[in-house]
């Protein structure tokens, strides 16, 4: 991240007070210290804003949602306007095809933004949903209830959809949110949180309930991850250098997201119909996200091997296959080599890495060895291989028949995701609305005292 990306003192002193710009234009030269100051005060404002939003019932929020939505639709032009200019940029700086297919939005993109944020305000509100409660003997009266996280923190790459899914589920499930999405996505980034703040204000929410820091630049991610006590939870979503920077520097506590090796095992009962049609959507229908298969492995008896082979090339996948895959196939498919960095590569692309194995056993072990934790999926026809497949494979999402492109917070009914946790605390695979809460006991009596 370059210097010109860190604002004047002046405009970072401006930006501490109230009614302050959110997204103000990254401009040059300031001090760590006032850096700092900055980005404190925007937490300060997220943190009071997030008391406002904790109390707003289920009909508040759900307006604020549906505004924001409307306000995409309305404003539709000026997204799409600064969009341009960053992928504009991204082609320019040499970004990949996959990476530019992440940062675009298009007029589709942008109407199933505003249908996700609908999708959200229909789910029940998570705040307040009581878990367990019981009466005890002496008459105390217990809840153990959700209730919002606070003040939640994002850091991400070059994914603007992103912006808006985060800051809607963190609405609604009545957190404050602070953004920061890169300097990729800077100018669609900028829009769209001046968009979201401007909603939020129309219907009488905070609009510090959304903020971002990207006007601080690389200095100001790293103050928001050393603000512990003012940011009570971190999600980074993206590749493995940004994730791992975040678990690794940061003192406020750290939701993981993972990257997505993900591998599907081809047994040797799977149908060809079935193989070719899930294989083709969960390389193909767009392989820029994480929960694109990588690796296929196909039992030695499998009969399909061809058929899915020749329909993935006419696709345009590039086959990074094994000795034993390579003789197994006529000479008119094409394919690579395969190494072992294939086997641990998250393509992103029109890449997939083929092996193969003679058993469950096999299969079973290549994953341990090469999985990222997110997502494998079983092909048959045997119900015994799918129940061992399920207990055994330690992944946040596992899939029997049905592609790994269901992976995801929108098509598991969640209404969007923050990401997808590949940890086992607290929250693991698509994290939705109850992912950002937590809990707080409720003791009621008349009176009781310990003896």
């Amino acid at each position: 991240m370059t210097e010109a990306l860190i604002p004047h003192a002046a405009d970072i002193r401006q930006d501490t007070g109230q009614g302050s710009p959110a997204a103000a234009a990254p401009v040059a030269s300031a001090s760590p210290a006032e850096v700092e100051a900055a980005v404190h005060g925007i937490a300060d404002r997220s943190r009071e804003a997030s008391r406002r939003m904790a109390r707003a019932n289920r009909a508040w929020k759900d307006r604020g949602l549906r505004a924001i939505g409307a306000a995409l639709l309305e404003r539709k032009t000026q997204i799409l306007a600064a969009n341009a200019k960053d992928v504009a940029a991204g082609k320019a700086n040499g970004t990949t095809a996959a990476l530019l297919d992440r940062l675009t939005l298009t007029d589709a993109r942008i109407r199933a933004l505003a249908a996700a944020l609908e999708n959200l305000a229909n789910l029940p509100d998570p705040v307040g949903n009581v878990v367990r409660g019981q009466t005890l003997p002496n008459g105390l009266r217990l809840r153990q209830i959700n209730v919002p996280m606070g003040v939640v923190a994002a850091i991400y790459e070059a994914r603007p959809n992103v912006t808006v899914d985060i800051a809607g589920l963190a609405l609604k499930s009545g957190n404050a949110v602070i953004l920061r999405g890169g300097s990729a996505a800077a100018a669609t980034n900028e829009a769209l949180v001046h968009i979201l703040r401007d909603a939020l204000e129309t219907v009488g929410l905070p609009a510090d309930a959304v903020q971002t820091v990207d006007q601080y630049g690389r200095e100001g991610a790293n103050v928001l991850m050393r603000a512990r006590g003012r940011v009570d939870v971190l999600i980074p979503r993206g590749g493995r250098e940004l994730i791992q920077a975040v678990v690794t520097n940061s003192s406020v506590p750290v939701i993981e997201t993972g990257e997505g090796n993900v591998h599907i095992f081809l047994d040797e009962s799977a149908s060809e119909e079935m193989a070719v049609e899930i294989l083709l959507n969960a390389k193909t229908q767009r392989p820029s996200v994480c929960n694109t298969v990588e690796t296929l492995l196909v039992h030695s008896r499998s009969t399909v091997l061809p058929a899915v082979a020749s329909a993935l090339r006419k696709a345009g996948v590039t086959l990074h296959a094994d000795e034993r895959i390579r003789a197994s196939l006529p000479a008119s498919i094409e394919s690579t080599a395969a190494t072992d960095e294939d086997w641990a590569t998250e393509y992103m692309d029109l890449d997939l890495a083929v092996a193969m194995v003679d058993s469950l056993d096999d299969a079973l072990k290549h994953i341990r060895r090469w999985s990222t934790g997110h997502t494998e999926a079983i092909l048959t026809n045997n119900l015994a291989n799918a129940e061992r497949f399920i207990a055994e494979i330690d992944s946040a999402a596992v899939i029997v028949n049905a592609s790994t492109r269901f992976t995801d917070g929108g098509e598991l009914g969640l209404g969007a995701e923050v990401g997808i946790s590949t940890q086992k605390l607290h929250a693991r695979g698509p994290m939705g609305l109850t992912e950002l809460t937590t809990t707080k006991w409720i003791v009621q009596g008349e009176g009781q005292i310990r003896g």
